[in-house]
């Protein structure tokens, strides 16, 4: 016997039907669909109408087939931000606890940044939340997203400035911030220092995607007293760590 769970051969077959009858652009019968897959015709119209019957799959009144409700909403809630969410948790959890800081995880939504995940001892304390969204040019997370955008969405968004001022750290010049992004790009983190809040900073690296974009940030953060900094030796490493154990599970 083979190792681990056995497949379930039907529930294989009918999932390998739904992606060939979602995947035709030809419009071909399920007689030639059936054939193509190796599956019986009489099975595959069982298959068709049960995946009917649950609204996986909807008959036009031509006769083509297409998604269901039931699978265009589960699409919709399977997106890869989700994925990314999912995998990174239980690493950025750990993370905070080794570092004793708050981790986070953001996405950039509309040139802004959305925080997905906020962990840590103190996170209660510190005034992002989940589901928030910041500034992108004043954040760690935003900067490293901003700095992995192609040139051409990077420079819409540089258009954009000047950018508000939150405290006497935060860069506002579009020249300035150009130059700081390509610094990020090149040496693959960025700093906030007291750019979006006095006494907060934090460190963020990107999360790699299959395109080679940054599919999102990580960082680290903690509050500090005036001049304290978060040392680049004490938590790099271990930020980098926590980013390519998340690549590992999404890619």
């Amino acid at each position: 016997m083979r190792r681990g769970t056995p497949p379930i051969s039907a529930l294989a077959r009918s999932l390998a039907m739904l992606e060939a009858v979602l995947a035709d652009r030809d419009g071909r019968s399920l007689a030639v669909l059936a054939e193509q897959l190796g599956v019986p015709k009489a099975t595959a119209h069982r298959q068709i109408a049960t995946l009917i019957q649950e609204d996986y799959l909807r008959r036009l009144p031509g006769g083509r087939l297409v998604a269901g409700k039931r699978l265009q909403a589960l699409a919709q809630q399977a997106d890869d931000k989700q994925v990314i969410v999912a995998a990174a948790a239980p690493v950025l959890h750990r993370l905070a606890a080794r570092l004793n800081c708050v981790a986070q995880l953001g996405t950039l939504e509309n040139d802004m940044v959305t925080y997905r995940i906020k962990t840590g001892q103190g996170a209660g304390d510190f005034f992002t939340k989940v589901g928030l969204q910041l500034e992108a040019y004043c954040t760690g997370i935003g900067k490293v997203l901003l700095a992995a955008l192609p040139e051409g969405q990077r420079e819409a968004y540089l258009a954009t400035g000047p950018f508000p001022r939150l405290t006497d750290a935060t860069i506002t010049d579009p020249a300035v911030l150009r130059s700081h992004l390509q610094q990020v790009r090149e040496q693959g983190f960025a700093r906030d220092d007291q750019e979006i809040a006095e006494g907060l900073v934090c460190l963020a690296v990107p999360v790699g995607s299959v395109n080679g974009n940054a599919a999102a940030a990580i960082s680290v953060s903690r509050s500090i007293q005036a001049k304290e900094r978060i040392g680049e030796a004490e938590y790099l490493a271990p930020l980098r760590q926590a980013a390519r154990e998340i690549e590992s599970a999404i890619l």
